[in-house]
C-alpha cells in the first residue's frame, strides 16, 4: 500500500511541528524553574538574614542578648560571656556554612586567634 507523497509530507511537517512545540514547552517550564528556584533560594536568605538580627532576643538564645555585638559579615557576631569571646554563626534551616566561615571556624579551633592592641596617635 503505497502512502500518497501529500499525506507523508503532512505526517513529517505534523511530527516535525509536535517536536518543535514539545521543545518550546520544555525550555518554557526550564525557565520556569529557574525563576522559581531562584525565587525560593532569595526567599531563603532573607528568612537567614532577619534571624541572624533577631536570634539574639530569642527565648533560645544561650547567653545574654546585652552582650552580643553583631558583625554581619564573615560572622554575625560576637557574644562576650564573663570567661570567653564567643564568634557565633547563626544559621537557619538546612543552611552551612561558606567556605569563609568554615576557614574562620578552623583558625578559632587551632586556636590561632589573638589580640592586638592598635594605638593612634
Amino acid at each position: 500500500m503505497d502512502v500518497p507523497d501529500g499525506v507523508a509530507a503532512g505526517v513529517v511537517g505534523g511530527a516535525l511541528l509536535l517536536v518543535i512545540l514539545l521543545v518550546l514547552w520544555v525550555r518554557g517550564l526550564r525557565h520556569k524553574v529557574k525563576g522559581l528556584t531562584s525565587q525560593r533560594q532569595s526567599q531563603a536568605t532573607r528568612y537567614g538574614q532577619t534571624m541572624e538580627q533577631f536570634a539574639p532576643f530569642l527565648e533560645s538564645w544561650p547567653w545574654d542578648p546585652k552582650r552580643f555585638r553583631f558583625l554581619g559579615s564573615p560572622v554575625d557576631g560576637v557574644q562576650f560571656t564573663d570567661d570567653a569571646v564567643v564568634f557565633v554563626e547563626v544559621k537557619a534551616a538546612n543552611s552551612r556554612l561558606s567556605p569563609d566561615q568554615q576557614a574562620i571556624k578552623a583558625l578559632v579551633q587551632s586556636g590561632r586567634v589573638r589580640w592586638e592592641e592598635v594605638r593612634i596617635r
